[in-house]
């Protein structure tokens, strides 16, 4: 299976500790240089030892067009858009993303993508973690994980861990 990651994915898991979920779901998970670039030049030592695990690995892209074409014409970072291409370019299974900019080029593109809130739903179904909620608590309050009061709720529902 090919997963290609953006920058934001792996920053906020490793932030709250989490980013193990990842490996265990996935085994390998592959990242474009610029996302590399931008998790080496982090100032939380959380985020820049992410470079540091094994099942990481960094590709580069052969074709540029397409990154450069997200980012110039839909505005698109840097990460986001390297990450969609690299992800176009290996046919990759997901692509593991969660800005909505980005979600929808990637959809537009015909990638399969999944967020942290989806990485967390499988995780729990797979018995990796015994519940979503403060999981998604900790992304919110230490990361700054931003989830609208619906999909907090939607995403309860479908953990079936109802408040």
């Amino acid at each position: 299976m090919i997963v290609v990651s953006d920058t934001s994915a792996l920053s906020n898991l490793a932030i709250i500790g989490h980013l193990w979920l990842l490996e265990a779901i996935y085994q390998t998970v592959i990242i474009p240089d610029v996302v590399a670039s931008e998790l080496a030049a982090a100032s939380n030592p959380k985020i820049s030892a992410i470079l540091k695990v094994g099942w990481l690995q960094t590709q580069s892209l052969t074709n540029t067009q397409l990154a450069d074409q997200l980012q110039k014409e839909r505005g698109l970072d840097a990460g986001e858009a390297n990450a969609i291409a690299l992800a176009f370019e290996l046919q990759a299974d997901d692509l593991l993303i969660d800005e909505r900019l980005g979600r929808q080029e990637a959809i537009r593109l015909g990638l399969s993508i999944i967020g942290i809130l989806g990485i967390l739903l499988v995780a729990k179904q797979r018995s990796l973690i015994p519940q979503v909620q403060p999981v998604m608590d900790a992304l919110i309050n230490q990361a700054g994980f931003r989830v609208s009061p619906q999909l907090y709720q939607r995403v309860l529902a479908l953990a079936q861990e109802h408040q």
